[in-house]
């Protein structure tokens, strides 16, 4: 860089390959069951698929845009120490997995209310729903259930079909 000046980039937490991909209002990304994923039947152990879950949680909340290294800087001075945490989850186990299946976890909002966002997900094989789970992440700040900041509910609630 010219002028002395020093340049920051920000880091590059996306891949495409990785992290899925947003389409038509829902998150999609693909993951292989590996042996360390069963049980001793052969099939994915239950608690697996949390594991799966949350990965798509993850992905799509990094993919919802450009600007949310900005709209989390912002939320931290609104309310510091701000985490999002899983207040609640149905989960309905419909169809085994088993080892080196190709699975896509699919991530679609629901709702964005006062201090959560509900989440509905299904672990799909081909055409087939696998798990089918709703989830309620709740915001936190310092121990307590606090408001969405402003910066981030518009961006959750631009995601909300």
């Amino acid at each position: 860089m010219s002028g002395g000046g020093v340049s920051i980039e920000k880091p590059n937490v996306t891949k495409p390959n990785l992290d899925g991909e947003i389409r038509a209002g829902s998150h999609r990304m693909e993951v292989r069951v590996y042996y360390e994923d069963t049980d001793f039947s052969g099939v994915t152990y239950h608690a697996n698929y949390l594991r799966f879950m949350e990965r798509g949680r993850t992905n799509h909340l990094r993919l919802m845009g450009a600007e949310q290294h900005a709209l989390f800087a912002e939320a931290q001075v609104e309310t510091p120490g701000f985490a999002f945490v899983v207040r609640s989850m149905q989960l309905d186990f419909l169809k085994p997995a088993r080892m080196d299946d190709v699975l896509e976890v699919v991530t679609w909002p629901v709702a964005v209310k006062g201090a959560s966002i509900v989440l509905a997900q299904e672990v799909r094989r081909g055409e087939d729903v696998l798990v089918r789970a709703q989830v309620r992440v709740a915001f936190i700040s310092e121990g307590r259930a606090q408001p969405i900041p402003r910066a981030l509910r518009t961006l959750l609630k631009a995601d909300v079909i």
